[in-house]
């Protein structure tokens, strides 16, 4: 199946790359990105800013315009910054394209589900009331907010197993959420900067609305509350969060821990090419997770817990750690693709 990338010069597009080139399901057959990179060799275009190097299938391969009319494939992987997104990525819809949207400019829409493929597979059916709903021969599915989707896939079990009924998070973000120009050096060396725009809100409803129910015809979000505070902190990749929890129904630490460590959901049942084996990773360690140690378990794409313990005034707590640009972007989304060509819905 031939996919594409928008926005494929910046730092998430690069990791899309990284992804999809020998990938079993899909063939990469264009890279899109602005006008000042369209006709050039990606070679010549693209920074490659990643610790891996530069694919030597793409150095050749033109730049086209983000357009649709100039895109051959069946799916495209957007990278692009979310005001573009609006404007753009529908009209790749409607012309039938599968658009997997990593920016956030349509994930609150009523009818476009925000995939974690492990955490909410049944909510791909509401595609189908998507494209009813707009007319549209293709579609949108997004990716959660970086910072989110680690801390889905950790309270998923926790979720289906004791119900919740608050959830306290607080992030230490790396500075690769924020894009390879994002942060100044000499504002966040040495420094914690307590305040990213837009991003506690995100955390505190992105969240409800992957954990809910789908009815067949919309999503019932998640019955529980959030209160998130957002930090950026000078590491290159991987975002840390300490997660307090009290749950509706009582456990202990190590059924708790037990939930976590068996948590398999249908990517693992039909052993999609990216699905890591064990989406959950719980270390016993005192000082586990650490981004520079844990931030590519599973290739990236599986989330490492750790310190999980009492607390005093919930019920307990516990940190977790995700690689925000692979397990929080692209990586998600290229595991969605794959959900969806594996289960037919496309």
């Amino acid at each position: 199946m031939e996919v594409a990338v928008l926005g494929a010069t910046g730092m998430v597009g690069q990791r899309f790359i990284e992804r999809l080139v020998n990938h079993p399901f899909f063939e990469l057959s264009d890279l899109a990105a602005s006008s000042r990179s369209a006709g050039k060799k990606y070679g010549e275009a693209a920074r490659w800013v990643l610790d891996s190097a530069m694919p030597k299938e793409v150095k050749n391969m033109s730049v086209r315009e983000v357009d649709p009319k100039k895109i051959n494939a069946e799916i495209v992987f957007s990278a692009l910054p979310s005001e573009i997104a609006r404007e753009v990525e529908p009209k790749f819809a409607e012309e039938g394209f599968i658009v997997a949207s990593n920016a956030s400019a349509y994930r609150m829409e009523k009818d476009v589900p925000v995939l974690i493929p492990e955490v909410n597979p049944e909510h791909l059916d509401l595609l189908e009331v998507q494209k009813e709903n707009r007319g549209w021969d293709g579609c949108i599915f997004t990716d959660p907010n970086c910072s989110i989707a680690a801390a889905v896939v950790s309270l998923k079990p926790i979720y289906d197993k004791f119900g919740i009924k608050s959830v306290f998070i607080t992030t230490m973000q790396a500075v690769s959420g924020a894009g390879y120009a994002g942060v100044p050096s000499m504002a966040i060396t040495d420094n914690v900067i307590p305040f990213i725009k837009n991003e506690e809100k995100k955390v505190e409803t992105e969240g409800l609305k992957i954990l809910g129910r789908f009815d067949g015809k919309k999503i019932i979000p998640a019955n529980f509350r959030v209160s998130a505070s957002c930090n950026r902190v000078p590491v290159l990749d991987g975002h840390t969060e300490s997660i307090f929890v009290e749950t509706r129904k009582k456990g202990s630490i190590e059924e708790v821990k037990k939930v976590m460590k068996n948590f398999r959901s249908l990517p693992q049942k039909l052993k999609l090419p990216t699905a890591p084996e064990n989406p959950i990773i719980v270390r016993e360690e005192e000082d586990r997770p650490q981004p520079r140690l844990d931030r590519y378990a599973g290739k990236g794409m599986a989330v490492t817990v750790g310190r999980i313990r009492e607390d005093s005034i919930l019920d307990f707590k516990y940190t977790v750690l995700g690689h925000n640009t692979i397990r929080g972007a692209a990586g998600n989304s290229v595991l969605g693709a794959e959900l969806l060509v594996k289960t037919k819905k496309i």
